[in-house]
């Protein structure tokens, strides 16, 4: 898996990601402190309204960045989004009040849904080939896995020795490492002309049809992307199950210092303990899952998982309404690693199963298109997760999520298979010989036809498309 990093551009790449990630988790850390000092008790209603505000940027940012984004070369955009999150984490430090948090917030945010899909549109291109961009893709699940474990145990080392506010000072170090490093590579550049070929330096010139593009307004373009991935069945499949990843995570995210502390009345320490089996079982299933990918489809992987997760919450329904017992404990972390491993399984392969539906010169939108439909599946289940949670009671959260988490499965199941059954090709069979009767008498020749070959693989796929972009 690590053999992807000898290509210098993606290791540069990688390691920007990596290390705006541990940026980002120290901010996380102080921000939760930030809020407390600024809210007292209700810093869980702020630290609330600030991920709600998050999720919003997300969602409305993204395809709004991606209509604008093909007139600005990609190292730039990237570039400019580092700075602006350097900036915001630089200010962070001086607020003395609830809403320059959520105004700084907004912005950080947004600088977010700017970098994220156009980080993950580039790695395609660095990395032509199928096995090498799937390695890249574990690589990044890793990257992200390993933030959640080891951020906070960096912030606890720090907060040893300085103020929580010294925390964002690593943020800022981050983001400027990270937009190092970017400036470091030269990208390709936005469309290729065909997959494995070398494409113009970032600065270079776009295709006819990405000028042809500039013509249309920037709010048809915003759109454009959500409707390019809605009218692909294999990408509505892949939505849904996102959403199955979102009922999943989101009672580990918002639930986890409620089950350790209330139901389980384990001390505060084991909370950590709890998130860390949840990303070492994301952790595992990425080190393991591109040898599986090599011989495996994608769909065999990821559909099993979504059920997995309803499963899995549905078991951690019967945890939660059994009256006692020390085996909870252990039962809630195996829980909690095989959540995070199904939900690796499904997000892992995503970025695959994107690159394969979609069109070179349309990959950009469409990573955009994900970032935010995605962020809407979690705006659904947050809420699932933490109102119903307190109102009715974990058990009836539990089932909500479950059932919302089946469901998902369901339907992916079903648009998946509509589709491979509606893009298999319908070859009428060919005789290998035809007997040509003579008008006169004249002996009988065998005529040879050729077989009509159909295109496979990828390209069928989109040739299917192309003809029937409404296909179910």
């Amino acid at each position: 898996m690590l053999s992807v990093l000898r290509n210098r551009t993606y290791r540069h790449l990688f390691v920007a990601q990596v290390v705006a990630l541990a940026g980002t988790g120290l901010a996380t850390v102080a921000l939760g402190l930030l809020a407390y000092d600024l809210a007292g008790a209700d810093a869980g209603s702020v630290l609330g309204t600030a991920l709600a505000i998050k999720m919003v940027a997300y969602v409305g940012i993204a395809p709004v960045v991606a209509a604008l984004a093909h007139r600005i070369p990609r190292r730039r955009l990237l570039v400019a989004a580092d700075l602006a999150r350097a900036g915001v984490a630089l200010a962070l430090p001086f607020v003395g009040s609830v809403w320059q948090v959520y105004l700084l917030i907004f912005v950080l945010q947004a600088a977010s849904a700017t970098f994220t899909p156009a980080f993950q549109s580039v790695i395609p291109d660095v990395l032509p080939e199928e096995r090498d961009y799937t390695r890249a893709l574990s690589l990044s699940r890793l990257a992200y896995d390993t933030e959640t474990l080891v951020s906070p145990v960096l912030a606890a080392a720090l907060l040893a020795l300085v103020g929580y506010r010294w925390l964002f000072w690593g943020t800022v170090i981050g983001f400027l490492a990270s937009a190092v490093l970017v400036v470091s590579v030269v990208l390709p550049g936005a469309v290729l002309a065909a997959r494995g070929k070398p494409g113009k330096a970032d600065a270079g010139s776009r295709s006819a049809g990405a000028r042809s593009a500039d013509a249309r307004s920037a709010g048809a373009r915003s759109l454009a992307g959500i409707r390019l991935f809605l009218s692909v069945p294999r990408l509505r499949a892949l939505l849904a199950l996102d959403l199955a990843v979102a009922a999943g995570g989101a009672m580990v995210i918002v639930n986890t210092v409620v089950y350790v502390r209330e139901e389980l009345g384990r001390p505060a320490g084991d909370v950590p303990l709890a998130l860390g089996a949840y990303g070492g079982g994301s952790m595992l299933v990425a080190l393991l899952l591109p040898r599986v990918l090599d011989r495996v489809a994608d769909r065999t992987v990821m559909l099993p998982a979504a059920f997995a997760v309803a499963g899995l919450l549905a078991a951690l329904a019967v945890v939660t309404t059994a009256g006692g017992g020390a085996w909870r404990w252990p039962a809630l972390l195996a829980l909690w690693a095989g959540l995070g491993a199904a939900g690796s399984l499904i997000l892992t392969p995503g970025g695959r199963l994107l690159r394969a539906a979609v069109p070179p010169a349309d990959l950009p939108a469409a990573f955009a298109a994900q970032f935010s439909l995605t962020h809407v599946c979690w705006l659904l289940a947050y809420p699932l997760a933490g109102w119903l949670g307190a109102t009715a009671g974990l058990p009836a959260a539990t089932v909500a999520l479950a059932v919302l988490a089946l469901a998902s499965a369901v339907l992916a199941a079903r648009v998946w298979r509509t589709e491979a059954t509606a893009a298999r090709p319908a070859v009428a069979p060919v005789p290998a010989t035809v007997t040509v009767r003579p008008h006169h008498r004249q002996a009988r020749r065998p005529v040879h036809r050729r077989p009509l070959h159909a295109p496979s693989g990828r390209a069928l796929v989109r040739h299917h498309h192309h003809r029937h972009p409404a296909a179910p």
